[in-house]
């Protein structure tokens, strides 16, 4: 700032002289290409706002450029990190001296926290990439699990007791002594102490009829399920979205441990419908479009449960009515608010999935006007059920009804045995 404006214009004028010089511009282009590969993270490309009146020598600045390209490049690693395993990768050494203590610590308990999982078989690294192990995804499908029934109290639950028990494959652990007709599924360990406890001690142990104790078990029934969920963007943006998934990961640990013999099926629609994995399900994400194709999502899910032979329902959690559709063509039609052509649409799959004897159990999360009329519309049609719910209650109407339905099927089974 200590030349004056002619003083200036006479410097420029100089460079723009020199400059016209081929040979002068050839080799400030050759010295901007070794600076360039010699200090290849100085961030050439990049600006940066500089203060200060202190100048900086040729040593000084190269310096401080090879330290703002660390900045960058460890930006990118944090900005591109998808897991735990990316983030081990940065040198810690040079975190603590751009970034500090605290995020060096930071950055080391996230590496050794990717390291123990390891070590203990939930996450396994493929390809560079964490991923969980079988055993990784049931642990995290029980902890969902046990979060969403640990806040239950027992009033609200109850103990989902039979009212009869009778000949099946699954043992109670219950006894009871035997009568005429019982199917013979004796308990040695409580026949014998029967005995026992008549005879007063003493071998041989004789037994007599009276002290026949029998193991009762329950009827063995069967349901094959699929739960769609909504993926569309109004899921997250009204917090929707983690419940649901919440749930999703809940009941597939549910189904998986507690009823291994069941189907469950799993479905995520936005603008068009997928099946999703319970292997997907950790990192599954909403869409970043608009559009609930509730359509497709019953034709997929219809489909699905056309290869099983057992009792059938659609389990859907939603927070919006339907927007899109498929049409003939394949192409995806979305209109809001919906339109009587994507109304008809959705409610063709309904009544198809009626014919074949599926039943549709809406969960309708911030459900408006809209949402509830097209839900009546599909319950009167479907005949099946529909829940007002909302994130904190989500879980508990969702796993509650699902236990309690299958056990009336289990009930149902049991009074038509009897029947007979």
């Amino acid at each position: 700032n200590s030349m004056t404006p002619e003083q200036r214009a006479q410097l420029q004028s100089l460079s723009e002289q020199l400059l016209e010089d081929m040979d002068l511009r050839w080799q400030a282009d050759q010295l901007a290409e070794n600076l360039r590969n010699a200090f290849p993270n100085a961030g050439w490309d990049r600006q940066y706002n500089f203060s200060g009146q202190d100048p900086l020598g040729f040593a000084e600045a190269a310096e401080m450029m090879g330290e703002l390209g660390d900045i960058d490049q460890l930006e990118n690693l944090l900005r591109g990190a998808t897991n735990p395993g990316a983030l081990a990768e940065a040198d810690i050494d040079r975190v603590r001296d751009l970034l500090g203590e605290q995020s060096a610590e930071s950055l080391e308990r996230i590496a050794e926290l990717a390291r123990l999982l390891e070590e203990a078989g939930l996450v396994e690294n493929k390809e560079g990439r964490l991923e969980l192990t079988p055993r990784g995804l049931r642990r995290v499908g029980a902890n969902a699990l046990n979060d969403l029934f640990g806040h239950l109290a027992r009033s609200q639950m109850g103990g989902h007791e039979l009212e009869r028990t009778g000949a099946g494959h699954e043992r109670t652990y219950d006894t009871k002594p035997y009568e005429f007709g019982d199917p013979f599924n004796l308990s040695i360990e409580r026949t014998v102490r029967n005995a026992i406890r008549r005879t007063g001690g003493g071998t041989p142990v004789r037994l007599t009829p009276d002290d026949f104790e029998v193991e009762e078990t329950e009827h063995v029934v069967r349901t094959s399920t699929v739960l769609m969920i909504d993926l569309s963007l109004s899921m997250p943006m009204r917090d929707n979205f983690l419940a649901a998934k919440k749930v999703a990961m809940a009941l597939h640990s549910l189904i998986s441990t507690n009823y291994p013999r069941d189907y469950l099926g799993l479905v995520g629609f936005s603008e068009i419908a997928r099946d999703l994995t319970p292997e997907q399900l950790p990192e599954v994400s909403w869409d970043f479009v608009y559009g609930t194709n509730m359509q497709h999502g019953f034709q997929i899910a219809r489909r699905k449960l056309a290869r099983q032979t057992s009792t059938k329902q659609i389990i859907m959690i939603t927070d919006g009515e339907p927007t899109a559709h498929l049409r003939p063509s394949g192409d995806v039609f979305f209109n809001y608010p919906p339109v009587p052509e994507t109304v008809d649409a959705t409610l063709s799959e309904v009544a198809k999935l009626t014919r074949e004897g599926i039943r549709i159990n809406t969960f309708m999360l911030d459900a408006d006007r809209g949402l509830k009329h097209f839900v009546e519309q599909m319950t009167r049609l479907n005949k099946g059920r529909a829940f007002f719910t909302s994130p904190d209650t989500l879980g508990d109407y969702v796993l509650v009804d699902f236990i309690e339905q299958r056990r009336a099927l289990v009930r149902g089974r049991g009074d038509r045995r009897r029947s007979a």
